[in-house]
C-alpha cells in the first residue's frame, strides 16, 4: 500500500512552517538592510543542491514565562552539511527572525551534534553569527549551552578549522564562541560583537561610549586585533570564507589542497632587484616583494588592518600552499612589538595544526624601544613567536632580505630555531645589533676623538657591516643555507618547497609545551 497523501502533505506543511523561519515579513526587513537570511546564508556558501540539514524540526524545551505556548522554527538555528569547492563543510547558521537567534537548551544541542558530526568526520566548521545571546526565559539551561558549545570548541581546536561569520549582533557570553575558533570574518555594517555594550559601561565606570567604539568590525580589526578579516556585506563576508577554505585542509590529518601538476617553474625575476633601495636604512614596501614571489600574486593577508608592522597571510608558490609571515619596513620600520609578536605567533600555530608550510621574509632592525612595550611584557609577548616558530614541526623556509639583529633576528625563524631552509640576500645585515649602535659602543674612544663624529660613525658603520654583518660571515659558519641573487627568490623557494612537503618531525611526549601566554 502507497503511503498516504496526507502524510506527505504533513510533511510539507511542516517544512513550510520551518523553511520561513520568523516569517516572511521579518526576513523582508533584513532585506531592508542589505542582510541574508539564516537560510539563504547557507545557500550562497554551499554549491547548490548538496546542503543536508540536522535537526529541522528541533523545537525548544522551555517551560517558563509563556515559552510553552510560543514555536520557535528548528528553535533559531540551522544546522547541516554541504560541498564548498568541492568538499564537505559544517555549518550553523543562528536564525535572527527567530527569537532574535537566542540560545537555549535545544539551540545549543543542535550546535554541539553538528560539531560532534564535524569532528568525527574530520569538516571544517563555518559558524554564522547573528543572535541576541543566551535566551534569559530558559536561564541556567542557557549558560549549560553555551558552555558546552564552548567546550566543544576548545574539542575542535586543532583538529578541525573553524571560521565563524559576525554578521550581526554578538553579545555578552556570545563572543567567546568565535573567538575560541580560528578566524573571525566580521561584517563592517549591521554587525557588533562586544562583552558589555556602551549602557553597561556607563552604569559601571560612568563613561559614555558608543557602539562603533566598543563593538564594531573596525575596531576589532585595527584596535584589539580580535578580527582576522573585515566584509562589507554577507555575501562578501562569505566569499571571504571559501577563498580561506580554499587553503586549508579537512582536518589536521591532511595535506592542504596543494596544486602539484605539472614542472615548476625555475625561471629568474630580474624586476626583483630593482625594488630593492640602494640604502639599508630606506623603507621597502614588503607587498611588493611578496606579489613577486606568491602565484598570481596574490596574498589572502590576514588580520590586515592591525599589527600592521608584521604581514600574515596565506598563498601558494607554484602550486604548494604556503603561510606567509614578513616584517613590513613601512611601518614601525618593521620592527617587533607585543602586537606583532601575538598576530605572528597565532598564525604560525595554526599553520603548524593544519600541516601548512611556512615561509618566512625578514627585514627587522629589532624589537620596538619603549617603556610602554616594556611594561606591556614584550617579553612575555615576544616569547610566544620564539615559542611558536620552534614547536611548530611544518616546512620551514626563510629568506633574509636586509637586516636581521639580536634577538628579532631568532625570533623570524633563524636555522637555530627550526628552519629547514635559510637564504639570504646579498644585501641582509645579520649581527646582534645594528651598525651604528655597534659602533657606538665598540668604538667610543675613536668616536669621542674624532675631528668629525658624524663622518667617522659612517666611516665605522660601513667598515662593521662589510666585515661583522656581511651574510657571507654567517654563511662561513653554516648559520644560513645559501646567499642568492634576489632574482632566484621565487625560484629557490618553490624548489625547497618540494623537498620538504613530506617532511616529518618527532618531538619528546607531551601534553602540550606551556606557551607563555
Amino acid at each position: 500500500m502507497p503511503i498516504s497523501p496526507e502524510l506527505i502533505e504533513r510533511l510539507k506543511t511542516h517544512r513550510a512552517a520551518v523553511l520561513v523561519g520568523g516569517g516572511a515579513d521579518k526576513i523582508k526587513e533584513r532585506h531592508a538592510k542589505g542582510l541574508l537570511s539564516a537560510r539563504e546564508r547557507l545557500e550562497v556558501l554551499f554549491q547548490p543542491g548538496t546542503f543536508q540539514e540536522f535537526g529541522m524540526h528541533v523545537q525548544h524545551t522551555g517551560t517558563h514565562f509563556g515559552l510553552t505556548k510560543k514555536s520557535f522554527p528548528a528553535d533559531g538555528v540551522i544546522t547541516g552539511t554541504g560541498y564548498v569547492n568541492g568538499e564537505q563543510v559544517a555549518a550553523v547558521s543562528q536564525d535572527f527572525t527567530v527569537g532574535a537567534g537566542t540560545l537555549g537548551n535545544a539551540h545549543a544541542q543542535k550546535i554541539v551534534r553538528l560539531m560532534q558530526f564535524a569532528l568525527k568526520n574530520g569538516l571544517p566548521i563555518v559558524a554564522f553569527k547573528d543572535s541576541g545571546g543566551a535566551r534569559i526565559q530558559e536561564g541556567v539551561d542557557a549558560l549549560s549551552g553555551y558552555g558546552e558549545v564552548f567546550y566543544h570548541n576548545v574539542l575542535s581546536s586543532g583538529v578541525v578549522p573553524q571560521i565563524a561569520l559576525v554578521l550581526g549582533p554578538c553579545a555578552g557570553g556570545a563572543a567567546y564562541s568565535p573567538a575560541l575558533m580560528d578566524f573571525i570574518i566580521m561584517a563592517r555594517q549591521n554587525a557588533h560583537m562586544f562583552i558589555t555594550g556602551p549602557e553597561v559601561i556607563k552604569a559601571v565606570t560612568g563613561r559614555t561610549t558608543s557602539m562603533d567604539e566598543v563593538g564594531s568590525a573596525e575596531m576589532h580589526s585595527t584596535v584589539s586585533g580580535n578580527v582576522h578579516f573585515v566584509a562589507d556585506d554577507d555575501r562578501h563576508a562569505i566569499r571571504i570564507a571559501q577563498q580561506l577554505l580554499s587553503y586549508l585542509p579537512a582536518n589536521n590529518t591532511e595535506d592542504p589542497p596543494h596544486r602539484l601538476d605539472g614542472d615548476i617553474v625555475l625561471d629568474r625575476d630580474e624586476a626583483m632587484n630593482q625594488l630593492i633601495p640602494g640604502d639599508s636604512s630606506d623603507p621597502m614596501d614588503v607587498r611588493q616583494i611578496i606579489a613577486h614571489i606568491v602565484d598570481g600574486g596574490e596574498l589572502l593577508e590576514v588580520q590586515a588592518g592591525w599589527a600592521r608592522n608584521i604581514i600574515v597571510g596565506f598563498a601558494r608558490i607554484e602550486g604548494a600552499v604556503v603561510g606567509l609571515i614578513a616584517n613590513q619596513p613601512t611601518e614601525l620600520a618593521g620592527a617587533l612589538n607585543i602586537d606583532a609578536a601575538d598576530k605572528g605567533a597565532r598564525f604560525i600555530r595554526f599553520c603548524n595544526v593544519f600541516n601548512v608550510p611556512l615561509v618566512t621574509l625578514v627585514d627587522v632592525p629589532g624589537f620596538l624601544p619603549g617603556i610602554e612595550q616594556e611594561r606591556g611584557g614584550i617579553i612575555r609577548h615576544g616569547a610566544k613567536l620564539l615559542f611558536a616558530y620552534a614547536s611548530c614541526t611544518t616546512p620551514k623556509l626563510t629568506v633574509i632580505l636586509r637586516k636581521a639583529y639580536g634577538g628579532s633576528y631568532l625570533a623570524m625563524c633563524s636555522q637555530e630555531m627550526g628552519a629547514d631552509f635559510v637564504f639570504a640576500w646579498p644585501t641582509a645585515e645579520i649581527a646582534v645589533m645594528g651598525a651604528e649602535g655597534a659602533v657606538n659602543l665598540l668604538y667610543r674612544k675613536e668616536l669621542s676623538e674624532a675631528p668629525d663624529r658624524r663622518a667617522k660613525l659612517t666611516e665605522l658603520a660601513a667598515k662593521y657591516r662589510a666585515e661583522f654583518a656581511s651574510p657571507y660571515l654567517s654563511a662561513g659558519r653554516g648559520y644560513i643555507t645559501d646567499v642568492i641573487d634576489p632574482a632566484e627568490t621565487r625560484s629557490m623557494l618553490a624548489l625547497a618547497l618540494r623537498k620538504t612537503l613530506h617532511k616529518r618531525e618527532l618531538r619528546p611526549a607531551k601534553k602540550h609545551g606551556n606557551v607563555p601566554l
